[in-house]
C-alpha cells in the first residue's frame, strides 16, 4: 500500500490558495522526491519537482525496478501561478518531461532554472525552446523579481563539468526578503561544501538523506548522518530531508535522520507528502 499523502490533488491546491493571504511568513510543501512548492509573498517557486509515474513506467520490466512507495501528490496540471521552476541536474526525477511540460504551458511567463552546461537536454526532454531555460552556473546568480539564485556546485557522484567548466549537477542557495533556502539537489558531500554554504546563513535547508549504496545502480546522496551533519556545520536553522520514501530500492528510514539531528542538536522538521512547513515573516 502507498504511503498518504497528508492532502492532495484540489485539496492540496485549495490548501496552497488559502495561505496565499498570509503576507508574513513564506510557506514550503514537500511534493515528494526532492520536489517543493515554495510560496512568499503569492509568488510560487516549484523546486525539481517529480510528479508522475515516469520513471516507473520506464523502469518497470527492467532489473532495476522504480517501485513507487508514496502517493502522487499532485498532478501537474493542477499547479498554476507559478514564477520560477528550477532543474538541478538531468536525472528524471529532476527534470520530468511528464510533469515539466504541463507546468510550463501551464504558466506563461514562467522562468525556468537549470544548470547552463544541460541546456541542449533540458531543451530535447522538455520539448522547449533552447533559449527559455535560464542558465546558471556554480557561483553564479539570476535574480528574478525578488527571489535570487546563486548555484552551488553538486556531486553526484563527482562534481562533473562540460567542456567550458559549467557544472553538471548543481544545488541552489534561494534568497528573498530576509531568507534563504538551500536546496541541495542530489549530492555527497565534498571537501570545502560546508565552508562553501555557511556564510550564506541559511535558514532552511533540503537534503537528500538516502545514502550512497553502489549496488543500487544509480548515483548516490547524502546519507542520514551526513545530512544532519551538514546542516549542523552551516549554522542551518532548520532542516528538512528529502529524496526518501519515492522508490524501494533507492530510500532511507527517517527515523535515522531523526537520530542524529537530536543527537547533535540540530534542528529539523520531518513532512509527509503534501504537508508544509511555515516560517515566521
Amino acid at each position: 500500500m502507498l504511503i498518504s499523502a497528508i492532502k492532495k490533488d484540489e485539496a492540496l491546491i485549495a490548501e496552497m490558495d488559502a495561505c496565499m493571504s498570509d503576507a508574513d511568513s513564506f510557506h514550503i510543501w514537500w511534493l515528494g522526491q526532492s520536489g517543493y512548492l515554495l510560496q512568499w509573498k503569492k509568488q510560487r517557486v516549484l523546486l525539481d519537482p517529480y510528479l508522475s509515474d515516469s520513471l516507473t513506467k520506464k523502469y518497470l520490466t527492467t532489473n532495476k525496478p522504480h517501485t513507487r512507495m508514496s502517493e502522487l501528490v499532485v498532478r501537474p496540471e493542477l499547479l498554476k501561478n507559478i514564477s520560477i521552476v528550477t532543474s538541478s541536474h538531468n536525472h528524471t526525477d529532476h527534470l520530468d518531461g511528464e510533469t515539466l511540460i504541463p507546468v510550463i504551458e501551464n504558466n506563461p511567463g514562467i522562468k525556468f532554472i537549470i544548470p547552463e552546461a544541460n541546456r541542449a537536454f533540458v531543451s530535447e526532454r522538455v520539448k522547449c525552446d533552447i533559449n527559455l531555460p535560464l542558465g546558471l552556473n556554480d557561483g553564479k546568480q539570476i535574480t528574478i523579481g525578488d527571489f535570487t539564485f546563486i548555484g552551488i556546485p553538486a556531486k553526484h557522484n563527482e562534481i562533473e563539468r562540460d567542456e567550458k567548466g559549467n557544472s553538471k549537477f548543481m544545488g541552489y542557495v534561494i534568497k528573498f526578503g530576509k531568507h534563504t533556502v538551500y536546496h541541495s539537489g542530489d549530492t555527497l558531500w565534498f571537501d570545502g561544501m560546508a565552508a562553501l554554504l555557511k556564510p550564506f546563513n541559511v535558514d532552511l535547508a533540503l537534503l537528500p538523506i538516502n545514502g550512497n549504496d553502489p549496488s543500487r545502480g544509480v548515483a548516490g546522496n547524502l546519507n542520514c548522518l551526513e545530512a544532519a551533519q551538514l546542516a549542523k556545520e552551516i549554522d542551518a536553522g532548520c532542516v528538512i530531508p528529502c529524496h526518501y520514501d519515492m522508490f524501494t530500492f533507492n530510500t532511507a528510514d527517517v527515523k535515522d535522520f531523526v537520530l542524529a539531528c537530536e543527537t547533535i542538536q540540530q534542528r529539523f522538521v520531518v513532512l509527509h507528502g503534501g504537508e508544509f512547513y511555515k516560517t515566521a515573516g
